[in-house]
């Protein structure tokens, strides 16, 4: 009895932690570049059940009846890293990659220099002349006279980027897009402001297009269709958690109770 309680409770708390991803997917189905997250679930593990019931030779001997779940666990929050839509703008300073990678930008603290990795490519020259993102980080390219990597100096000229990522200022070209990737996704984490950190990045060449932006992944239907289903399966377990509760105060108040 108390097994089953504990069992019907990990489901409750494995449907709330899913629903707080879905509700986050859904508050950034309109961000820029933003990859939806789902929350991957396993079972603990499995308890054998046996017995001494069976008898062979005149004695009792162990009785393999079966295994029971003990119930589910979050294993882990998976990154979906599928392409979004690309949309055109009219602004100049908006990026979008096609297919594989991801921009590079850096800021006054975190790991590797500072240095994170975005799809997000809604970026804007700032006061000083340098291309920056929403929440200020450096936009980080290659200078191609001397191939040292750092900001991008727009001051007041005209910016235009080719599909590999080379910009020019005024038609000179004079920088290229630092965009890195990934061997293995499942080592980026996300670090908020639409930022990753990862490890061992590796540069390449992504197809860049200017005034464009990347939308979202997330399928807006779905997510509320797995809103709805994770609400019900909560509710499911809630009633089974009510129905043992109610079972237990009956065996503990009123069975073989003195009248």
């Amino acid at each position: 009895m108390i097994r089953s309680l504990y069992t019907a409770i990990s489901g409750m708390i494995t449907q709330e932690a899913k629903q707080d991803v879905i509700t986050n997917n859904l508050a950034n189905a309109t961000t820029v570049g933003f990859k939806g997250d789902n929350l991957a679930v396993k079972k603990f593990d499995d308890v054998m059940i046996q017995n001494y019931d069976k008898i062979v030779g005149g004695k009792n001997v162990r009785n393999v009846i079966g295994s029971i779940s003990l119930g589910s666990k979050i294993d882990a929050v998976n990154t979906d890293f599928t392409q979004g839509s690309i949309q055109s703008t009219d602004k100049s300073t908006d990026f979008a990659i096609e297919g594989k990678g991801f921009f590079t930008v850096q800021r006054n603290n975190g790991v590797d220099n500072g240095q994170y990795y975005t799809r997000d490519g809604h970026f804007h020259v700032n006061i000083s002349g340098v291309l920056v993102n929403d929440s200020g980080d450096t936009v980080l390219a290659r200078n191609l006279q001397n191939n040292s990597l750092g900001p991008v100096n727009v001051g007041n000229g005209e910016l235009s980027c080719d599909i590999n990522g080379n910009l020019s200022i005024n038609n000179v070209k004079m920088y290229k897009l630092y965009t890195v990737d990934f061997n293995d996704y499942n080592g980026l984490k996300k670090a908020g402001d639409n930022l990753y950190q990862g490890t061992n990045p590796t540069e390449n060449t992504a197809i860049v297009r200017q005034k464009a932006l990347e939308k979202s992944n997330i399928n807006v239907i779905n997510e509320m269709v797995s809103m709805m289903t994770t609400m019900r399966t909560f509710e499911t377990n809630q009633k089974i958690v009510q129905s043992i509760d109610e079972t237990l105060s009956k065996a503990a108040n009123e069975i073989g109770s003195v009248r």
